[in-house]
């Protein structure tokens, strides 16, 4: 149902768009490349499209309140206060402490015991300075 709702409200937000674009403003609009022989000329075409405009509106709001209303149904009702403390096998989260996150992780490495990456391998040695260049005869 949910869905279904949706689809329908989508397809309205698109026609709403599509209309509001087509109306005749000050500075000009979409609508305004027609000549003097179309159908929907001059008062009728202001007439039908704010019609248009107030029914499509009217769907938006009505769609948007219903998938509101169905969305509520699906919630059950808490409360935070009414909480009791937390289960015997779930431990407390652990405080944030200021300082840097690489301190932060050493820490709880730590207290972990194990740590969960393996050391780094020693640095390789410097290379040898290059020695004199050879005398040319």
């Amino acid at each position: 149902m949910q869905s279904v709702l949706l689809v329908i409200h989508i397809l309205v937000v698109v026609a709403l768009i599509g209309v509001v674009l087509l109306q005749r403003s000050e500075g000009g609009a979409l609508g305004t490349g027609g000549g003097t022989g179309s159908f929907m000329t001059g008062r009728g075409q202001a007439n039908a499209l704010s019609r248009a405009t107030a029914i499509l509106g009217a769907l938006f709001f009505a769609t948007a309140l219903l998938m509101s209303i169905l969305s509520s149904w699906n919630r059950a009702p808490h409360s935070i206060l009414e909480r009791g403390p937390a289960p015997a096998g779930q431990t407390a989260p652990t405080p944030v402490t200021p300082g840097n996150i690489l301190d932060q992780l050493k820490k709880m490495e730590g207290q972990s015991g194990a740590p969960s990456v393996p050391p780094a391998a020693p640095a390789p040695a410097a290379p040898a300075a290059p020695s004199a260049p050879a005398p040319k005869p």
